[in-house]
């Protein structure tokens, strides 16, 4: 029997990579886990946390305006892009210590450097130049901001990696992309006083999407004064002479702002790892490919979350972790089940959705009924905000299970965690119908939407 340095060697401390170190090691393996930058990975130090705390900062505004609707006199107010930076920065400092003893409580090896492949069983880290064997490897190194070379100027451009700590707050700034992560930065600035403008190369924003979401939304955001900019794209970024940066486009469009934000989708981290000398295969994009135990093709390397580009979500990264010890340590192979992932955009309004969207659900079955309701939320008749709440199931004719649901409003994404487990359970609509209202409550819109709005048949809306 061969010897090895260690049980499992982790390359990337991210949340697929510390969750599978952690477990491997609290079950009594040898492990270490090798990290360059932060613990904590995309979503702790620059991702979804930092993000929703400066969602919730660039919400005051709104809050202080609906205030006098219910009886509230708010004085002047100021805000103070320092003190959000410095209290993020608190926070993920917290976080990313939780990580670190997580792993030392649980006698996890931490090792603070680059580490790459140096073959099936070998990984060399770098700060020491050491290297190391071990029985398995996990790859969980993420994904990263595409660098959009073929824009000239790319290099004077920020991604949502240095949005989170610029040194003063733009005054403007041009947002390229039409994806959740273009959206949210869009509502973030715009809600702390930033005159932003949104550039996109298809007609609507969130391609992905329900159609009504993705509309409402839009029609939303352009009501509190975010400028689009649609089918087009931003060709050059060069030094405007007054200060700042002036954009063209391909319509020839000049836009001039403080800053150009690309967030123009992610790749998977796969460069300069060793991959290929250790013999694992990439796809096109330079994902690991991954059978459906997350095995690559070299049978003693892993690899979870982002790095196979399977679904770029933090929770699907630690489930991958969590069935991959399942299979390797426990006995017990489990496959990650990728099936109705709830997932959420924290614009302002939200979206939450789960499950097929209107139109995917028509290309899937022969008769689809719709379930659609729009309305004023309770809060706005004192506030007198105009911004609607649209709420949307997607029903199977055949067996009348729901096969989508959509809300784009306040909470959303909390009602779209929840809605997750309905349509895992398999609920029908039947279901719903039985189901009693919470009064008063938006979500009871959910159980009271008796009859279909609308059905289509082979495609076809009837």
């Amino acid at each position: 029997m061969t010897d090895y340095d260690y049980d499992l060697f982790v390359i990337g401390g991210g949340s697929g990579g510390v969750r599978s170190a952690r477990l491997a090691a609290s079950l009594g393996k040898k492990v270490a886990v090798a990290e360059e930058f932060r613990f904590g990975g995309t979503c702790v130090i620059r991702g979804c946390v930092p993000k929703k705390l400066y969602v919730y900062a660039s919400q005051f505004p709104e809050h202080f305006e609906d205030a006098a609707g219910f009886g509230w006199r708010v004085g002047e107010t100021a805000f103070d892009w320092p003190a959000l930076v410095a209290a993020k920065e608190k926070e993920i400092t917290r976080l990313e210590g939780l990580y670190r003893k997580g792993l030392e409580n649980a006698k996890a090896e931490i090792v603070e450097s680059r580490a790459v492949l140096a073959g099936p069983h070998e990984v060399k880290i770098l700060a020491s130049g050491k290297t190391v064997t071990a029985e398995r490897i996990v790859i969980a190194t993420g994904s990263s901001s595409n660098a959009n070379r073929e824009i000239t100027g790319h290099d004077l451009c920020i991604s949502s990696n240095e949005a989170f700590d610029l040194p003063e707050l733009p005054k403007s700034i041009l947002i390229a992309g039409g994806g959740y992560i273009a959206v949210e930065f869009a509502n973030i600035f715009h809600g702390l006083g930033v005159e932003t403008t949104l550039i996109y190369r298809g007609p609507e924003i969130l391609s992905r999407f329900d159609h009504d979401m993705r509309r409402g939304l839009q029609e939303a955001m352009e009501a509190k004064g975010i400028r689009f900019l649609l089918s087009d794209i931003i060709e050059t970024v060069e030094r405007a002479p007054q200060g700042g940066l002036l954009a063209r486009t391909a319509r020839q469009i000049e836009v001039t702002a403080d800053q150009v934000m690309l967030a123009l989708g992610r790749s998977p981290n796969t460069k300069g790892l060793g991959l290929e000398e250790a013999g694992v295969v990439l796809d096109g994009r330079g994902a690991i490919v991954v059978d459906e135990y997350s095995r690559s093709n070299v049978a003693s390397i892993w690899a979870l979350g982002d790095v196979t580009d399977r679904v770029q979500l933090t929770p699907v990264a630690i489930h991958e972790a969590m069935c991959f010890i399942d299979t390797e340590y426990r006995g017990k192979p489990v496959k990650p089940d990728h099936d109705l992932i709830p997932t959420a955009v924290f614009s302002q309004p939200e979206i939450g959705t789960v499950g097929l969207s209107e139109e995917a659900a028509a290309r899937r079955f022969p008769e689809v009924e719709v379930y659609r309701a729009q309305f004023r939320p309770m809060k706005a008749t004192l506030s007198g905000r105009q911004e609607k709440t649209i709420m949307k199931l997607v029903v199977n004719a055949e067996d009348r299970k729901v096969v989508g649901a959509h809300v784009l409003g306040h909470d959303a994404g909390e009602m779209a965690q929840l809605l997750g487990i309905i349509l895992k359970a398999g609920c029908t609509k039947d279901d719903f119908d039985r189901t009693m209202a919470l009064h008063p409550s938006a979500a009871e819109e959910l159980v009271t939407m008796y009859s279909p709005s609308y059905v289509i048949r082979n495609g076809e809306r009837q």
